[in-house]
């Protein structure tokens, strides 16, 4: 079942996770996007998921991880592409798109943003 969204978090807030996606067939932000975090455990390489969050009109969506949650390790994020094209009538040659990265510092901000159109994303450690 998806966590709750935490309510009054700011971005700027140290040690948390956040992303933002930006549709860049039209240079707006992709609303209404969903977004799940999972950790990879690694005594059994299995994917644990963390939460689910929805982004808003902005393209963002409230931060994963709050201070002091994060742990090192392996991460990644997965945004509902294809659910997303559809919904503004276009199909998408990528269903969804994962990105896993690495958290070393737990206390770090990290900010993974990603830029999408229907046939090509990118992604890049933000701030």
């Amino acid at each position: 079942a998806p966590l709750p969204q935490a309510e009054g978090m700011a971005e700027t807030e140290s040690g948390s996770l956040t992303t933002h996606v930006l549709n860049t067939a039209t240079g707006l932000p992709a609303a209404r996007l969903a977004v799940r975090l999972a950790r990879l455990q690694e005594r059994e390489p299995q994917w644990t998921e963390l939460g689910q969050r929805w982004t808003d009109e902005d393209g963002r969506c409230p931060p994963f991880l709050a201070p002091g949650e994060a742990k090192a390790g392996t991460y990644k994020l997965r945004f509902e592409t294809a659910a997303y094209w559809e919904s503004l009538g276009h199909t998408s040659f990528y269903p969804f798109v994962e990105v896993v990265f690495t958290i070393a510092d737990p206390a770090q901000k990290l900010h993974v943003p990603l830029l999408i159109s229907p046939y090509s994303y990118t992604t890049y450690r933000g701030s």
